[in-house]
């Protein structure tokens, strides 16, 4: 079936969670990743575009084209009692649905939310919560048409709680699997917008490949064994691989393993780490898999050449270690059926089914994040950097790659010219901050662009600017660290003692910037959340 739309186009906006900058295989991952890797063939890949570090500041980021602190989630999604960190997204702040349904989009969101203010998923939570708070907004409070998915962040792939369609918790049923259900929901709300005659703007947010490593047992079949030879293997060979797709700078070595990592040939348990890695593995493939029904049924409508598709992740691969006793109100501690839930890394306990609720921990986030250093929640380049694919058939050349560095507050600018809709300085009587995103649309039309201001960075103390190559960082609460990305992006010379006077300009500049965007010391954030 053929549908004539508008010549505006569609927009599919997808969003991995925890993902690392080497896990898909068009950047350099060993992972099947079949789909994803033929829109980079047939479109662009960008190898600097930074997220904000964490799951919840960047998705208020990429939304609102504002960093965090003023989109209201400077940190998490608990109110702390100001407006940079009320943990749920600003009224001066507008969203893309907001601003693309305006401009004659129907918008629709599929899965994971995260940035509605605190949605408690443990049993004692449940009867709190409600609908109508306007401390909780759901996206279809925030400018979407449609959303099906979890308020919540991280959490069970086979049971989520709470698990919402538009104003209602509706359950799950017996063949559940999030990646599945939140691509079956965006398929339903793009062909509910053809069906109008109206563009559409999807964004379809996977909770893949987020902790806990829950996932379908075929999936995993096909990993298990492939990890044998160890998390230094599996960094050595990503990065080669880097190096031959021209992402990467042949000059830059790789960052050496993280020092919290042991080296493979002294780990005990060879067989269980193996399997927490296939477990990983398997979300990624099954992500691929959905993105593959995307693209099919995008085909099917006839609407695939004038739908621009951008796949990014929120953060670097997450090195998070679930204790044995800990993190237990997260879930529910049953399975759908009854079984008893079995928190924590338990060293021997095979993960994916549902009664277990693991992660793969620091060394394997490593390699998810090679060849750069740090992990999710800290801004170094493991952080902070994203796999970027965009596919357009009717406008980008097929097997682009961009090295212009950008930032996840531009996608917002960019998608808003793109569409020809208009940014605005009030919304609902409301002011709106201005936008601090620059579009980089014209570097989608095949033409030159480079970022003009300065990008920042601050999560937990941990903070950056960047301006031009010039990285200056600092992991809290140590010195700043000053790095040249063009010869050093995996940040092995800190060149902060041989240029004292550029490091004291980029900390005033960040110093500025913090003071506007409302960023507080870490120490008074902690003093807050104590106190809240």
């Amino acid at each position: 079936m053929k549908t004539e739309i508008s010549y505006r186009p569609n927009i599919l906006l997808m969003l991995a969670d925890d993902m690392g900058y080497s896990d898909l295989g068009c950047f350099g991952s060993e992972i099947s990743t079949p789909n994803l890797d033929a829109l980079a063939a047939g479109g662009l890949r960008m190898t600097q575009l930074y997220n904000c570090a964490r799951c919840c500041p960047s998705r208020a980021a990429l939304l609102t084209g504002l960093y965090p602190h003023q989109a209201g989630i400077g940190h998490m999604v608990h109110d702390y009692g100001l407006p940079s960190y009320q943990g749920y997204l600003r009224t001066d702040a507008v969203t893309l649905g907001e601003v693309l349904r305006a401009a004659g989009y129907r918008t629709g969101y599929a899965g994971k939310w995260h940035t509605g203010g605190f949605v408690g998923r443990g049993l004692k939570h449940r009867k709190d919560y409600r609908f109508g708070d306007p401390k909780r907004p759901l996206p279809t409070d925030r400018g979407f048409d449609r959303f099906y998915g979890n308020p919540a962040g991280g959490g069970s792939y086979f049971d989520p709680w709470p698990l919402v369609d538009q104003d209602r918790i509706v359950p799950t049923s017996s063949d559940f699997y999030t990646t599945d259900h939140y691509t079956s929901a965006a398929l339903r709300f793009i062909e509910e917008a053809i069906a109008d005659g109206k563009p559409f703007f999807v964004h379809l947010c996977f909770n893949a490949p987020h902790w806990p490593l829950h996932a379908r047992e075929e999936d995993i079949a096909r990993y298990i064994g492939r990890y044998r030879d160890g998390w230094d293997a599996l960094r050595t060979a990503r990065h080669e691989r880097l190096k031959g797709m021209r992402l990467l700078d042949p000059r830059w070595p790789i960052s050496p393993r993280d020092e919290q990592a042991p080296p493979w040939d002294e780990v005990q348990l060879q067989e269980w780490e193996d399997a927490r890695m296939a477990v990983y593995a398997a979300q990624v493939d099954r992500l691929d898999q959905n993105v593959g029904r995307c693209v099919a049924r995008l085909r099917d409508l006839g609407v695939l050449d004038n739908t621009l598709i951008i796949f990014v992740s929120d953060n670097g691969g997450s090195a998070e270690f679930l204790r044995e006793n800990g993190r237990a109100e997260l879930e529910n501690p049953y399975t759908r059926d009854g079984r008893p839930v079995r928190i924590g890394n338990i060293p021997g306990l095979r993960p994916g089914a549902a009664d277990t609720f693991m992660s793969y921990g620091l060394p394997w986030a490593n390699a998810s994040n090679a060849p750069f250093r740090r992990f999710k929640s800290w801004v170094h380049e493991g952080g902070i950097s994203t796999p970027f694919i965009a596919h357009w058939p009717a406008v980008i050349a097929p097997g682009g790659i961009a090295h212009a560095p950008a930032h996840f507050v531009d996608l917002a600018a960019t998608l808003i010219e793109i569409a020809g809709a208009k940014y605005p300085s009030e919304y609902e009587d409301r002011a709106i901050q201005p936008l601090e995103g620059e579009s980089f649309a014209a570097l989608l039309r095949g033409k030159p662009w480079d970022r003009s201001a300065p990008m920042f960075w601050e999560h937990e103390g941990n903070c950056a600017v960047r301006r031009g190559p010039w990285k200056l960082v600092r992991r809290y609460p140590g010195p700043w660290e000053l790095y040249h990305l063009d010869r050093d992006r995996t940040e092995l010379e800190d060149l902060s003692g041989k240029y004292p006077d550029l490091v004291r300009q980029l900390a005033q500049e960040y110093d500025r910037w913090a003071a506007r965007a409302g960023v507080l010391d870490w120490p008074e954030v902690l003093v807050r959340r104590s106190s809240h």
